[in-house]
C-alpha cells in the first residue's frame, strides 16, 4: 500500500481550493503562517479551555455505561465536523465557531444523552500544521466537557494527513475527562477499533460473573487519508492509506464477539459505528431510496464507499473505481447475530437508513436484516450546505428484546426529522418525507 494516493474528488478529498499533486515543498511553503496561527490558538486555549484533564486514558472514574433507570440509553452521533479548515483565512475559524454552535444547540435540545459518538472526520487534517493539528480536539470536546458528557470516537479519512497523526489525535482526546475512545487492535489497522459494553441500570457487578452487557457498541476505523509525515521518494507526493476496515480488525471483531456471546450465553444486542459506509449502501442506493420508506436526504449519488478508487490488487493509481476490500467486513456485519444497525457518515448529503435484508445487485453477500444508516452532516467544515444536525439513537431494554431501536435526526434549528423505528417492518412502513433544507453562514465557505 505504499503507492502514492490519488487525491479524491472535492466531495470526499481535499477542499476545493486544494489541487492534486501537493508535494512536501508546497506544504513547507505554508509554514511561514505557523507562528501566527499557533499564537492565536494558544491564546484561545488559555482563555477557553481550563477544565481538569485526566492523566491516563480510559479513566476508571468514568465508570461503566449504563441504561437509565427507565430502561433507555440514548446516543447522539455527530458526523463530519471537519474542524481546522484554512486557519489562515477568516472563513476557516468561523466555520469552527459555527460548528460549536451546532454542538451546543443539539446537546441543549436533547434532555438525556448517555453517550456522544464523534463518528469520523473530526478534523480536516489536510489543512492543519503538525504543531497545532491536535488542538482542534479541544474545541470539539469543549461543549461535551462543560456538560459532563462522555463520548467515543471513530476516525475518518480526513483524520489522517501529512500533518495529522491518528495516534496523536487519540492521545489528545484521551487527556480529557469523559473520553472513552480506545484502541484495542494493534498494528497498521487504524487507531479506533474497540467496543464498549452497556449494562442494565441495576447492574452492580459490571463485567463480573453476575452481570453481562445488555448492549454492545462496536467502533471501527475505516482509515483513509494520507500517511503521517510520509511522501513518495520519487514524486514527492503524499502517500495514501487504505480506506476500509482491515481484515485483521474483522477477525478481532468476530473472535471477540464470539467470546462475549459465549460468556453471556446468548447473542447480545449491538450497534456499530464506522465513518465510511460499505458497498452495500451504494448497492441499495442504486435500487432506489424511497423518501417515505427510507426518509432522509439522498443528494450524494453515488455513495462513496470503502475501497473507493482502489484496485483489487491494492493499487490506487486512478485506474479502478472500487476494489472490493470491504467484503470481509460486510460479511461479518451480515452474519453477526444481534447486530441491529451500523451508523456511518462520509457522504454529507445522505441521511437515510435502510434495512439490508436481501441480495442486492452486484453484491456477493446477501443482507440478513441489519439496518445501515447515515447520520447528518454536523459541521460547517467540509463540503455541502445541507442543514446541520446529529442522528439520535434511543435503545430501550424492552425494545432490544425484540431487536428494535428508534432513531431520528435533531437539526440545528431544533426540529426533528427522519424519525423511524428500526423494527421488523422498517422498509415497508411509511413515514413523512424529510425536507431538504439548507443553512449557510455568510463568513463560511459552505
Amino acid at each position: 500500500m505504499g503507492a502514492p494516493m490519488k487525491l479524491e474528488s472535492p466531495r470526499h478529498g481535499l477542499p476545493r481550493h486544494a489541487r492534486p499533486g501537493w508535494s512536501i515543498s508546497t506544504l513547507a511553503s505554508m509554514t511561514m503562517l505557523i507562528a501566527t496561527v499557533i499564537a492565536l490558538l494558544d491564546l484561545a486555549r488559555r482563555q477557553s479551555f481550563s477544565w481538569p484533564r485526566q492523566e491516563t486514558p480510559s479513566s476508571p472514574s468514568l465508570g461503566a455505561l449504563r441504561f437509565q433507570p427507565d430502561g433507555t440509553f440514548q446516543i447522539s452521533i455527530f458526523e463530519d465536523l471537519h474542524f481546522g479548515e484554512n486557519a489562515w483565512d477568516s472563513w476557516g475559524p468561523q466555520q469552527d465557531v459555527e460548528s460549536v454552535k451546532v454542538l451546543d444547540a443539539i446537546l441543549d435540545a436533547e434532555a438525556t444523552i448517555d453517550l456522544v459518538v464523534l463518528n469520523g472526520d473530526l478534523i480536516t487534517g489536510d489543512n492543519t500544521f503538525r504543531e497545532n493539528s491536535t488542538f482542534y480536539v479541544d474545541q470539539i470536546v469543549s461543549p461535551l466537557v462543560k456538560r459532563g458528557l462522555t463520548w467515543a470516537s471513530t476516525y475518518g479519512n480526513h483524520d489522517s494527513a501529512y500533518n495529522l497523526s491518528r495516534a496523536d489525535l487519540l492521545a489528545r482526546e484521551q487527556t480529557w475527562p469523559g473520553a472513552r475512545t480506545q484502541s484495542m487492535v494493534s498494528g497498521d489497522v487504524g487507531a479506533t477499533n474497540y467496543y464498549l459494553p452497556v449494562y442494565d441500570a441495576d447492574c452492580e457487578d459490571s463485567g463480573g460473573d453476575g452481570c453481562t452487557p445488555a448492549l454492545l457498541l462496536w467502533f471501527f476505523d475505516s482509515r483513509g487519508g494520507f500517511r503521517y509525515q510520509k511522501t513518495d521518494a520519487s514524486t514527492g507526493e503524499l502517500v495514501g492509506q487504505p480506506d476500509w476496515v482491515d481484515k485483521r480488525v474483522v477477525e478481532w471483531f468476530q473472535q471477540t464477539n464470539a467470546e462475549l456471546v459465549e460468556q453471556a450465553g446468548r447473542a447480545i444486542p449491538a450497534l456499530a459505528f464506522v465513518h465510511i459506509p460499505t458497498n452495500a449502501s451504494l448497492a441499495f442506493q442504486g435500487v432506489g431510496v424511497d423518501k417515505h420508506r427510507q426518509p432522509g436526504i439522498d443528494d450524494d449519488r453515488p455513495v462513496a464507499q470503502q475501497g473507493q478508487g482502489w484496485c483489487a490488487d491494492g493499487r490506487n493509481d486512478g485506474s479502478c473505481e472500487y476494489g472490493g476490500q470491504d467484503v470481509a467486513f460486510m460479511a461479518a456485519v451480515a452474519s453477526t447475530p444481534g447486530l441491529l444497525a451500523v451508523f456511518s457518515g462520509h457522504d454529507h448529503g445522505n441521511t437515510w437508513c435502510y434495512k439490508w435484508d436481501r441480495q442486492l445487485p452486484g453484491m456477493s453477500i446477501a443482507g440478513t436484516g441489519v439496518n445501515l444508516c447515515f447520520g447528518q452532516h454536523s459541521g460547517y467544515g467540509g463540503y455541502g450546505n445541507w442543514i446541520r444536525g446529529a442522528r439520535q439513537v434511543v435503545a430501550s431494554v424492552q425494545k432490544l428484546a425484540g431487536s428494535v431501536v428508534d432513531t431520528y435526526v435533531r437539526l440545528e434549528s431544533g426540529d426533528v426529522v427522519g424519525a423511524v423505528c428500526l423494527n421488523a417492518t422498517f422498509g415497508k412502513d411509511r413515514y413523512p418525507a424529510t425536507k431538504n433544507d439548507k443553512t449557510r453562514c455568510r463568513a463560511c465557505k459552505y
